[in-house]
């Protein structure tokens, strides 16, 4: 397998972000409310924001933090979420989550994050421009519920595209499995690890927008229903990534035990081959050790044996070491020892 197998397959088509994401903050204007974005922030810019919308101390650690499990904060004028997502790029054989920390009241909503996360940053770029009017206007003409559903929409979206690229990879790797020239162990508990790491982010974060489409409808004008239908698309496509995840994950557990069963059963025929060239050998051995020790033996050094010439004694070794051998071949193969 190449390197980079894994990340290259399951984000294909993708331009990898490899420097450092630059500190930027964003703020855009909407008819109803003001989206601040916060891409690789230092802690000024996130306390200054915490002064103006009156924010927990203890939610401005938790953005802070490189790594905070998933968890949601209601209070009575805005809720505070943590969610994970897979980054676009990641060194090789190392795992990782990106988290996007998201404050959320009637007249704002505040992402932040380490500017990783392709999808958010696109929208980011849409709503900055006008290159794409009519998706600008959708994303802010309404509410922060609505602005919220879209951002979880698009990062669920790309996780499902994430997750549909399993597929491609099983599909490479039952026919390596099934190769004897390959190696594939490797190979396969690479994808085992990547199948279990968005395990771990689908399973908790359809918990979690189920929350927030709860404490969402509080900062939303006569849109109940209209949100309901949304998020309950969002939750839909979550479904859909962990029902992925999960035959991915049984695939890879067969593809495992094929490959053990495979791999002991190769294994097993290259010692039965060295078994049997050793016990056809032990004959010549036995008899070879003899002739090396220092004593008289018949037809060795000194001995007048030449009924078959000069090299008698040769030839009478080389009878008493095959004769037992080709007899214990022919005794093999007729208990099945040896393939034809």
């Amino acid at each position: 397998m190449k390197k980079g197998f894994i990340t290259n397959r399951l984000r294909s088509g993708r331009k990898s972000i490899e420097s450092t994401v630059e500190r930027k903050m964003e703020t855009i204007q909407g008819e109803k409310f003001v989206w601040i974005d916060l891409q690789n922030p230092d802690r000024n810019d996130v306390e200054k924001l915490a002064q103006k919308y009156n924010f927990n101390a203890l939610n401005i650690e938790d953005c802070m933090t490189k790594f905070e499990l998933p968890k949601l904060d209601s209070y009575d004028d805005h809720f505070f979420v943590i969610l994970h997502f897979p980054p676009l790029a990641q060194k090789i054989a190392i795992s990782k989550n990106s988290q996007l920390s998201i404050f959320v009241g009637k007249d704002f909503i505040v992402t932040v994050h380490q500017g990783d996360l392709k999808p958010l940053v696109e929208l980011v770029d849409i709503c900055k421009s006008d290159t794409d009017q009519q998706r600008k206007n959708k994303l802010l003409e309404k509410s922060s519920g609505l602005l919220l559903h879209e951002i979880l929409d698009v990062l669920v979206d790309d996780l499902l595209h994430t997750s549909r690229k399993m597929i491609a990879n099983l599909d490479e790797i039952e026919d390596r499995v099934f190769d004897e020239t390959k190696p594939v162990a490797r190979s396969i508990a690479l994808l085992r690890r990547e199948i279990n790491r968005l395990r771990r982010i689908a399973n908790p974060l359809k918990k979690f927008v189920l929350e927030i489409a709860k404490n969402v409808k509080r900062f939303s004008e006569n849109e109940d229903d209209e949100l309901v239908l949304y998020y309950d698309d969002v939750i839909d496509h979550i479904d859909k990534v962990i029902e992925t995840l999960e035959e991915s994950r049984e695939t890879m557990e067969i593809y495992k035990d094929t490959d053990f069963v495979l791999s002991t059963e190769k294994t097993n025929k290259v010692l039965a081959v060295l078994t049997i060239i050793f016990t056809l050998a032990i004959p010549s051995t036995v008899i070879g050790t003899f002739y090396g020790m220092n004593v008289d033996l018949p037809g060795g050094i000194g001995s007048d044996s030449t009924i078959l010439g000069p090299f008698t004694t040769f030839i009478v070794v080389i009878i008493a070491s095959a004769t037992p051998a080709i007899m214990m071949f022919a005794y093999f193969k007729k208990l099945g020892w040896i393939s034809s």
